[in-house]
């Protein structure tokens, strides 16, 4: 099953995640589908999320499921 969902970036304290669609069977930082977008949870609030949307419904709308946390943004 194809699923939207994080990868993370970064170093210790200061984590980057990309928004990605991949593979539910390949580990979090494996090979992806495509990326879509960026999360960065320690920036002030407006830059926080960074996601393509139409693409995120593309993938939605042949599939996709995203995963609890990309829900959630």
């Amino acid at each position: 099953m194809v699923r939207i969902r994080l990868k993370k970036f970064g170093t210790k304290k200061r984590p980057f995640y990309r928004i990605v669609v991949m593979d539910s069977r390949k580990p979090r930082d494996g090979e992806t589908i495509e990326e879509i977008g960026v999360y960065h949870p320690i920036e002030v609030e407006e830059k926080q999320i960074s996601l393509d949307a139409d693409r995120a419904r593309y993938w939605i709308g042949v599939g996709a499921q995203p995963s609890d946390t990309v829900r959630k943004l």
